[in-house]
């Protein structure tokens, strides 16, 4: 559905010089920057494929999307979208994809989301019996049936997006383009707009690719990620194995100890430790490498190797006695930090 070979996007932007006379002298002579926002970025993307688009503020994503809609030209390489070249902008490709951006409105603002639903109507000649079936079922989906007659302004953020989210499907397009649709959202409304993404995907079809900086959205909806980095792509692949992708599965083993324990320990394979601000003996902080303290003073925690979590759990519960101790994956967040700085 989705083919992207080499593709490149190079902007170049004007320095100007401080002052008056930084200005005079642009007149005469000026010095340019040119910046990849975009550079040789090749993917393919199934039909029906929820793909989730990964990278830092900068790292080109959204110039990435911008380009497969034909909102801007590539500098170089190609890109095909169910066949259509983007950068031909023809209307019959415009009727099959739609592009979802979290901080820009598409809909009027002091018009009911209806009224700019009937102009979407009348743009793309969708049929009535056919937008009206189309119209229903997002209603009823994303649950805001009585809102439709509300002015956009008087919506509430959550609401806001789900009416972005209906302006976007009500011609039922066959690729969806969302960046960063559940930016600035309370938990329930992230919760709602993730539910109705993954229905309306099981259920149509649609090809979407993702950008979203909250790890709840790509690990709750792509079971694929592709991770961009300074415009570059890094990684391509299951989400599944992203956290081997620069080494070793790694575990977080947080623990307490029984208040009066005087053991010390000897753990191996320790990567790193917070320290802790209990009234231990400083033979706890010494032994674990790490005076930092945690921030409820409580508990350690320490990260290890996956093949090495049993045997420094061992470790940890013969030094004395332990009252709490939990062992949970490293965050999603901190693996792709981990992947951006091995890119340095």
């Amino acid at each position: 559905m989705i083919e992207v070979r080499n593709l490149t996007r190079v902007f170049r932007t004007y320095k100007k010089q401080p002052g008056f006379w930084g200005g005079v002298k642009g007149l005469f002579h000026r010095e340019f920057e040119e910046t990849a926002a975009a550079k040789d970025i090749s993917f393919d993307i199934a039909e029906g494929e929820f793909v989730g688009f990964l990278g830092p503020n900068g790292a080109g994503k959204t110039t990435t999307l911008k380009m497969l809609s034909g909102l801007i030209y590539p500098t170089s390489g190609t890109a095909r979208v169910a066949g259509f070249d983007p950068t031909k902008r023809e209307n019959a490709y415009r009727r099959i994809f739609a592009l979802v951006l979290g901080q820009k409105n598409q809909l009027w603002w002091d018009l009911p989301a209806i009224e700019s639903f009937n102009l979407l109507r009348a743009i793309y000649g969708i049929p009535a019996a056919e937008f009206k079936a189309s119209l229903d079922e997002l209603v009823s989906l994303l649950g805001v049936e009585k809102k439709l007659n509300v002015m956009v302004r008087e919506l509430s953020l959550g609401e806001r997006m789900k009416m972005e989210l209906i302006a976007a499907l009500v011609h039922r397009p066959r690729v969806l383009f969302l960046d960063e649709p559940t930016i600035g959202l309370d938990v329930v409304s992230q919760r709602a707009v993730r539910q109705f993404l993954r229905d309306y995907n099981r259920k149509h079809r649609v090809t979407i690719l993702l950008t979203s900086h909250y790890m709840a959205d790509i690990k709750e909806l792509c079971e694929r990620v592709i991770v961009i980095h300074r415009g570059a792509k890094i990684y391509d692949g299951a989400l599944a194995q992203l956290e081997n992708a620069g080494g070793a599965r790694k575990k977080i083993i947080t623990f307490e100890p029984a208040l009066g324990s005087v053991a010390e320990p000897t753990l191996s394979g320790v990567e790193r430790v917070a320290g802790t601000s209990l009234p231990f003996p400083e033979t706890w902080k010494s032994a674990f490498g790490s005076t930092v303290r945690s921030d409820d003073g409580n508990k350690f925690t320490v990260t290890v190797a996956g093949d090495n979590v049993v045997a420094v759990s061992q470790e940890i519960l013969s030094t004395g006695p332990v009252a709490d101790i939990t062992i949970e994956d490293v965050p999603l967040e901190d693996v792709i930090a981990e992947l951006f700085t091995s890119q340095k």
